[in-house]
């Protein structure tokens, strides 16, 4: 069901872990425009062909066979992530998928996570981070989301004064903490988010065994 709604403009490969899982996977096969941060040009040879590909950052860690397609940015204020996202949005991409940004590094994991709020806010574009077991997206004020019965919904609040939810096992308030939205369950084909300000809802491929 994901994978036929998301109607991606690039996806951006960053330098954690490869993607194992099926969605994931059939989105960078299927992909049109991949940008690869610099680093995870060790994974230029499981990337399709039919593709157009580029790779961006500061040069440090890409195979000199690979130059020749590096848009090298020197400034080191932004991450690779960043650098990545801002040359999809030169080219007009708006509906961006991110993989391969969780893993390894727990750190890199959480900032990562933590720049698609940014990315919203500071670049009106839609992100979309997958990884091998779901996938967060972003929202401000109401909305509601696809969903199954029994898949695991975790909400982040960024902000708002005002969380409530509908279709949802627990009903969602303005959480304080990170960790308080955590751990939440679908009870159907939709749920729905009322809200004064921004959020995270990350939401699983399977259901709760």
């Amino acid at each position: 069901m994901l994978h036929s709604q998301l109607k991606e403009d690039a996806v951006i490969l960053a330098d954690g872990d490869f993607p194992t899982a099926d969605v994931p996977l059939r989105i960078l096969r299927e992909a049109r425009f991949i940008v690869c941060c610099d680093g995870a040009a060790r994974h230029a040879d499981q990337l399709p062909a039919t593709s157009e590909i580029g790779f961006i950052g500061d040069g440090d860690s890409i195979p000199d066979a690979l130059r020749p397609r590096l848009h090298q940015v020197a400034e080191q204020e932004d991450n690779d992530l960043t650098k990545a996202t801002r040359f999809c949005l030169s080219r007009g991409c708006r509906r961006i998928a991110y993989l391969g940004c969780t893993g390894r590094r727990e750190d890199h994991t959480l900032g990562n996570i933590a720049l698609l709020m940014r990315y919203r806010r500071d670049f009106a574009i839609e992100p979309m981070m997958l990884t091998d077991y779901g996938y967060f997206t972003t929202a401000e004020g109401d909305a509601t989301f696809d969903s199954f019965a029994g898949q695991q919904v975790s909400l982040f609040n960024f902000g708002c004064q005002r969380l409530e939810s509908t279709g949802l096992k627990w009903q969602a308030y303005p959480y304080a903490e990170l960790w308080q939205g955590t751990l939440n369950e679908a009870l159907t084909t939709q749920f729905t988010i009322r809200a004064d300000g921004p959020y995270l809802v990350y939401r699983t491929y399977a259901a709760h065994s």
